[in-house]
């Protein structure tokens, strides 16, 4: 059975176990095919042999110890026995709890649903009257952490407890508003508190929860930073347990980076490859795109990577790709197969990165095991 021109380069590029191998056969591309052929090509090559290497990133989310159950759980343990099932809520009862029990102040901050940075806000409010200062973000942290809390502090967030749960602390929302209060277990205030702690909250308003506030909500914006380098970070690893230098480029280096290697391109690559020279010798951008309008935007910057790597005499143009967006094949993915010969990379197969030329060669080169 007969296949197409692309469809048979596709399955080349397929079966091909060697990356290197793999390049040679997708710069075979250009000069084997007519030019109004190339889109459909590359497009089956990135189709076949790279959309399974990709994963969602949104199925994933970086971990942090705090938000294990467990530390939730005895901080919520310790809350209830001092408060006798909430049953106990004036504000000296909660600046006292606070006091033998710093951890619990994440049980009342939960309760309130504010994050750090807004119950540290609040304490602003009731502080501007008081003349005492704002406490802060990462102070709340510190407390939630375990470490000891002084009697205004302990006050001062008890108050701010109490005057939210009662419904005083702000002014009554307007229109559509609501307040944060006014969710299942603090409906009532206290009193659908102690009725949850006795009873149990019903699985459909845990579901409720998760609905409104999101499926890891709160762990993800605090790792939003984390999430937004995960590729980078992973290179940056790769690189360096195998003492590859390179530099990694930021916002404050991209002068330093284009007077060092004569990069015109901006911004510089996210990574710029040398030997133990310092010789520039390959360049490696990374992109994540979770739609495929995103991807196709993305794309065009190893365009501008690729007519770089031209003009520097071809040094090879790396990438390193995440998220769904980029099974857009057609003008999103096939054109970075394109423009970097294949040498396009996942999480999934970072590793075998170091097989590609240039990178087996400068294994074990970083001077001094230096990195920059």
């Amino acid at each position: 059975m007969s296949t197409s021109p692309a469809a048979d380069i596709a399955r080349q590029v397929l079966e091909e176990q060697d990356w290197n191998k793999r390049v040679a056969i997708i710069r075979t591309i250009p000069e084997t095919f007519g030019k109004a052929q190339h889109q459909a090509i590359y497009a089956s090559v990135a189709e076949s042999a790279y959309v399974s290497d990709l994963a969602p990133d949104f199925a994933y989310v970086h971990w942090r110890d705090e938000y294990e159950l467990s530390e939730v759980q005895a901080a919520y343990d310790r809350a209830f026995a001092l408060t006798n099932g909430f049953n106990r809520i004036a504000k000296d009862v909660i600046a006292s709890t606070l006091e033998a029990e710093p951890k619990t102040l994440l049980i009342f901050r939960l309760l309130l649903g504010f994050i750090p940075r807004e119950l540290a806000a609040s304490t602003g409010v009731l502080g501007a009257a008081s003349g005492r200062k704002q406490i802060s973000a990462s102070r709340v942290k510190t407390i939630e952490s375990g470490r000891p809390i002084k009697s205004h502090e302990a006050a001062d967030l008890a108050a701010v407890i109490d005057r939210a749960m009662s419904g005083s602390l702000f002014p009554a929302p307007l229109g559509i508003l609501r307040g944060k209060i006014a969710k299942p277990d603090t409906a009532e205030a206290w009193k659908t508190v102690q009725e949850y702690a006795a009873q149990n909250a019903p699985f459909s308003v845990f579901l409720h929860q998760r609905h409104y506030g999101g499926a890891f909500r709160q762990l993800l914006d605090a790792t939003s930073g984390k999430r937004g380098d995960l590729l980078e970070d992973a290179v940056e690893e790769l690189f360096r347990e195998n003492r590859i230098g390179f530099v990694r480029t930021g916002s404050s280096n991209q002068k330093t980076i284009a007077t060092r290697f004569g990069l015109t391109v901006k911004p510089a690559p996210d990574f710029v490859v040398q030997d133990a020279s310092g010789t520039l010798r390959a360049i490696l951008e990374c992109k994540k795109a979770n739609d495929g309008g995103t991807a196709r935007d993305k794309a065009a910057r190893f365009a501008a990577l690729r007519n770089e790597s031209v003009r520097l005499g071809g040094i090879p143009v790396f990438a390193v790709l995440a998220g769904l967006g980029w099974r857009r094949t057609t003008d999103a993915l096939g054109p970075v197969v394109r423009d970097t010969d294949g040498r396009a990379f996942t999480v999934k197969t970072l590793n075998s990165i170091l097989g590609v030329e240039p990178l087996p060669s400068l294994v074990n080169t970083a001077l001094d095991g230096s990195t920059s």
